[in-house]
């Protein structure tokens, strides 16, 4: 499951309105099903050695897939059809460990919060290693 997007070298991802670049990338930035569907949208453009293809997943861009994920996401690993993140929810907060399952794209953090980055690499290098 992956999708295609036009990011600028610059940094951004083009808008539907093919003359914009958004920083992050949202509902508002065109996308394709495949490769080949970007290719001829770029060939229309003028500046075309200024953008590239770029391939978005699940676990290059957990958010866009997972609507309902929040904050910052640090780190991403995918177990047993699950993306597990290490997100701050909000700037300043605990950091938390979020199940995005890729089936039913639901979100769940779990109750455990930690101060660090180093407090929490531990849990989710191991996390759900039995």
């Amino acid at each position: 499951m992956s999708i295609f997007a036009l990011q600028s070298l610059a940094g951004g991802f083009l808008d539907e309105d093919l003359e914009h670049f958004n920083k992050n990338f949202d509902d508002w930035c065109i996308q394709f099903d495949s490769y080949e569907d970007a290719m001829d949208i770029v060939k229309t453009l003028e500046n075309q050695e200024a953008i590239d293809i770029v391939e978005i997943t699940p676990l290059s861009y957990p958010k866009y897939f997972f609507n309902s994920l929040q904050g910052t996401i640090y780190a991403t690993r995918e177990i047993d059809n699950q993306i597990i993140c290490v997100v701050e929810p909000v700037m300043g907060a605990s950091f938390r460990i979020a199940i995005c399952d890729l089936k039913t794209k639901s979100v769940r953090l779990t109750n455990t919060r930690y101060k660090n980055i180093p407090s929490i690499e531990g849990a989710f290098i191991n996390f759900g290693v039995s």
